[in-house]
């Protein structure tokens, strides 16, 4: 058998698996936001297309993660299943080495690291960015759609809204009543004909327009009391939609959000050394990710062939525990790097430096057939563990 054939083999054996876990993985992370967007579209009636739309921006952000785990998965896979069939074996009787093996899945990790690294430092940020206009305009439209005529709206902290007619078309409300307590001193009411949102994204703001009404306040005095009625033509109510996204997404644009070359340019011009050690670590943390699937590799490899008596749920438990721990040294290093007690390089590299070296003495020890005797009875124990969970 050729080492070509041989290499279209193991990629097809690794491929198989990583889509499959590739599509679970994610769909897993989406059910965490599936909730509270259906509450959107069934309560707030929201079109589906903009939830749909919404949902293809925070693809990237997911793919980031499920990517490398997928591959991963597919590794141990892959090899455990050569080496519980005994073709590891037989490979190896025909004189083909582990290194050789190896070529492929060399090939298929720079391809996922590609995609990765295209991932977190372009289509990541973009995708961010374009789901909090996307937010902003759910927001927006709610507004307007969640009007009903002749029931009080409370959408809006501190202001109560009431339509007794709504020109659907237009989105013009009539016969406006509006209770304004924002501020608690001298909260207002404000009667109008007409009333309709105008929203303002580029601002994050929403304004509310009314024509053709009164102003009633009532001061609160300690000698007398007074009534103020302001009649207008024109009267504007500016809602900040920044706020009631701020659990969110936040009012200005978080590192996440910018691009590239936005983090180079921020991190130039900021003054304040804390801002510029976050601008950093999150410009080293994006390509130190890209190479997860790499190290991933070499540590998936020795792993799915001394697995392989454990079955394929060790196959998925070793790939959440090993990802878990990469995740979590890199969550550290960021925290280190970004209070300046680690130079921001070093700490964001030495999680893949650790996986590289612990991967290539893996490694060697499999190819020279004297594996570590720790590796199955971790995978064993995790085995064990996931047997109980599933009862």
């Amino acid at each position: 058998m050729s080492n070509l054939r041989i290499h279209r083999y193991i990629l097809k054996e690794i491929s198989v698996p990583a889509l499959l876990s590739l599509l679970i993985f994610t769909f897993v992370l989406l059910m965490g936001r599936i909730p509270r967007l259906t509450e959107l579209v069934i309560n707030k009636g929201v079109p589906i297309g903009e939830m749909l739309q919404l949902f293809s921006y925070l693809l990237p952000t997911f793919f980031s993660i499920t990517v490398p785990l997928s591959f991963l998965l597919g590794i141990l896979l892959a090899f455990g299943r050569l080496s519980s069939d005994n073709e590891f074996v037989a490979l190896k009787a025909s004189g083909i080495s582990l290194y050789t093996l190896l070529k492929p899945v060399i090939m298929l990790a720079l391809a996922c690291s590609l995609l990765t690294a295209w991932l977190t430092i372009s289509v990541e940020p973009a995708g961010k960015s374009a789901s909090r206009s996307t937010l902003f305009q759910i927001a927006a439209s709610r507004a307007s759609v969640g009007i009903r005529p002749g029931v009080f709206n409370d959408d809006f902290e501190g202001i109560v809204l009431y339509a007794r007619g709504m020109d659907e078309r237009r989105g013009i409300m009539k016969n406006v009543f509006i209770s304004d307590e924002r501020e608690g001193e001298t909260p207002a009411t404000i009667l109008a004909q007409q009333g309709r949102f105008i929203p303002d994204p580029a601002n994050y703001s929403m304004t509310l327009h009314l024509r053709d009404g009164s102003i009633h306040r009532q001061p609160k005095n300690e000698n007398k009391s007074t009534y103020q009625i302001v009649n207008f033509s024109s009267y504007n109510i500016n809602l900040d939609m920044g706020s009631q996204l701020a659990s969110n997404q936040g009012r200005h644009r978080s590192r996440g959000e910018l691009s590239w070359h936005e983090l180079r340019t921020a991190q130039n011009d900021s003054k304040n050394e804390k801002s510029r050690l976050r601008f950093a670590v999150e410009l080293h943390k994006r390509i130190s990710i890209a190479f997860a699937p790499l190290v991933f590799a070499l540590v998936g490899v020795p792993l799915g062939l001394q697995s392989n008596r454990s079955g394929k749920g060790a196959g998925f438990s070793l790939s959440l525990a090993i990802a878990l721990v990469y995740y979590l040294l890199l969550s550290i290093a960021s925290t280190v790097a970004g209070k300046g007690l680690i130079p921001v390089a070093v700490a964001l590299w030495l999680p893949n430096l650790c996986f590289l070296c612990g991967g290539s003495y893996f490694l060697h020890r499999t190819a020279i057939e004297r594996p570590l005797k720790l590796l199955p009875q971790l995978a064993a124990l995790l085995q064990r563990k996931l047997r109980r969970l599933q009862r």
